[in-house]
C-alpha cells in the first residue's frame, strides 16, 4: 500500500471544521476509508469508538460555550492532517495552555521544578478533552490502511511543533493504551494512573449484580439504597427532549455547588448545558433527584455505544448516600437495563471499590523538550509506574466479589 502525501496544519477553531469530517476521524459516523480499493470488510470498520467526548458536537460545545478559548488557559490548536488535495484523513483536540487546571493528570509539580531552575514550563500543548477524566482516542485517524500512518504523522506534528515553538512540552491525556505504546515508541514518556470502573458481567438486573457480591458488601449497598431515598425522593432519568432549560437550571445549581466548593471555580458555563444538550441531547443521561417536588440533585452522564460515563454530580439538598445512589448504583442499574459493558465514574475514588467498581488503568504520554527535565520526569515515572501497578493489584484483592464465584472461574 503506497504512504499518504499528508499535510499538517493547525486549526484555532472547530467552527471551521465540518462536523461529518471530524466524526469520521473520530470514528463516530461511517465514512469511505482511505485507499478503500481492494480493502476488506474488517478494515473498512476497524477503529470505530463511539466515544461521545470526542466528536465535534462535544468540543465544538465548549468551544460555542466559551468554556475555552478567550482567557479560559485554554486555547484551541486542533491539527489536521490533510491529503494535498484537502481532505481531512487525521485530527487532534489541542490547546494551548497557560496552566494545568482541569486536566486530572498532574503536573504541577513539573512545572514549579523546571520554572526553579530558571526554565519557562508555560505555555505547553495539551491533547485532551478539557475537563473530561475520560479513556478514549485522541490521535484520530479516518479508518483503513493508512490510519496509522496518519497517526504517526500526527504524533510526530506534536513533537514538532513543540521543539519548533520552543515550548517545554506536549502532554496527551487519557489517551488508549495503544496509542500510549505507540508514543513511547517515538519517544514521548509514558504515565500510568489509576480509575475505577464498573463491568457488566452479563448481569440480568441490579439484584443479579448484588448477587455477585460478598454477603456483607451486598447488605451494605441495600442499607445505602434504602436511606438515600427514604426522605420522599424519586430518581428520574432525562435525555433528549426531557432536557429542558427548566432542568438545565436546576442541574447547573447543583455543578455549581459542587464546583465551588471542590475547584473554586467551576469549569462549565451554564450556557454550556444548553448547547450541548441541544446538540447531543440523546448522548445525555441526568438522574436527577425530586423530592417535594423540587429537583434536589443530580449527575450528569454521557452514553457511548457500550459505556455510561459519569461527570459530574452536584445538590442543593445533602442527604446520606445520595451521592452514591445517583452516581454510582444509578448509573450501574442504567447499564445493565440497556445492556451496556461498563461504567466509568470519573477520576479517583478508591470508595468505588466496595461499590462493585475494580480498579483499572489509565494512561497519558509526555513530550519534554528540555533534557535535563526530561531526564528527571522519566526517573519519576519510572517509579511511579511501578506505585500505581502494585496499588492496582492490592486493590483488586480486595474486591467486593464472592470468593467462591473467583474460584469458579
Amino acid at each position: 500500500m503506497t504512504d499518504l502525501e499528508i499535510r499538517i496544519r493547525i486549526e484555532p477553531s472547530l467552527a471551521k471544521v465540518p462536523a461529518a469530517a471530524w466524526d469520521a476521524c473520530a470514528g463516530l459516523i461511517p465514512a469511505h476509508p482511505i485507499h478503500e480499493d481492494n480493502l476488506s470488510p474488517d478494515l473498512s470498520t476497524r477503529g470505530y469508538t463511539n466515544n461521545p467526548f470526542v466528536s465535534h458536537d462535544f468540543l465544538y460545545s465548549l468551544e460555542r460555550a466559551k468554556c475555552v478559548g478567550g482567557r479560559t488557559g485554554w486555547q484551541p490548536r486542533h491539527l489536521l492532517a490533510e491529503t494535498t488535495d484537502g481532505e481531512l484523513v487525521g485530527c487532534v483536540p489541542c490547546y494551548m495552555k497557560s496552566h494545568s487546571q482541569g486536566e486530572y493528570v498532574f503536573d504541577h509539580g513539573w512545572a514549579e521544578a523546571f520554572e526553579h531552575a530558571g526554565g519557562d514550563y508555560y505555555p505547553k500543548l495539551l491533547v485532551a478533552v478539557p475537563f473530561t477524566p475520560a479513556t478514549g482516542p485522541r490521535l484520530l485517524a479516518r479508518p483503513g490502511p493508512l490510519q496509522d500512518q496518519v497517526r504517526g504523522a500526527l504524533a510526530d506534528a506534536l513533537a514538532e511543533i513543540t521543539t519548533a515553538s520552543e515550548l517545554s512540552s506536549a502532554h496527551v491525556n487519557f489517551l488508549t493504551e495503544p496509542e500510549w505504546t505507540a508514543l513511547g515508541q517515538r519517544g514521548f514518556l509514558q504515565r500510568t494512573d489509576q480509575q475505577f470502573h464498573w463491568e457488566n458481567a452479563g448481569y440480568a438486573s441490579f439484584d443479579d449484580f448484588l448477587g455477585a457480591l460478598a454477603s456483607r458488601k451486598r447488605k451494605a449497598i441495600k442499607r445505602e439504597r434504602k436511606e438515600a431515598l427514604a426522605p420522599g425522593i424519586s430518581v428520574h432519568w432525562l435525555t433528549g427532549s426531557d432536557l429542558t432549560e427548566e432542568v438545565w437550571d436546576a442541574f447547573f445549581k447543583f455543578y455549581m455547588d459542587t464546583g465551588s466548593r471542590k475547584w473554586g471555580r467551576p469549569y462549565l458555563t451554564r450556557e454550556f448545558f444548553s448547547v450541548v444538550g441541544a446538540a447531543m441531547g440523546d448522548r445525555i443521561l441526568l438522574m436527577m433527584a425530586k423530592r417535594e417536588g423540587r429537583w434536589i440533585a443530580g449527575a450528569i452522564n454521557f452514553l457511548g455505544s457500550d459505556t455510561i460515563y459519569g461527570r459530574n454530580w452536584g445538590a442543593v439538598e445533602h442527604h446520606p448516600f445520595l451521592h452514591f445512589e445517583l452516581c454510582y448504583y444509578q448509573a450501574i442499574d442504567y447499564a445493565i437495563q440497556h445492556k451496556l459493558s461498563r461504567v466509568e465514574a470519573g477520576a479517583q475514588g478508591e470508595h468505588k471499590l466496595a461499590r462493585g467498581y475494580m480498579p483499572h488503568t489509565t494512561y497519558s504520554a509526555h513530550f519534554i523538550a528540555n533534557p535535563g527535565l526530561r531526564r528527571a520526569v522519566a526517573e519519576y515515572l519510572a517509579r511511579e509506574r511501578a506505585y500505581v501497578q502494585a496499588a492496582g493489584e492490592e486493590l483488586a484483592a480486595a474486591a467486593p466479589f464472592r470468593k467462591d464465584l473467583a474460584e469458579q472461574e
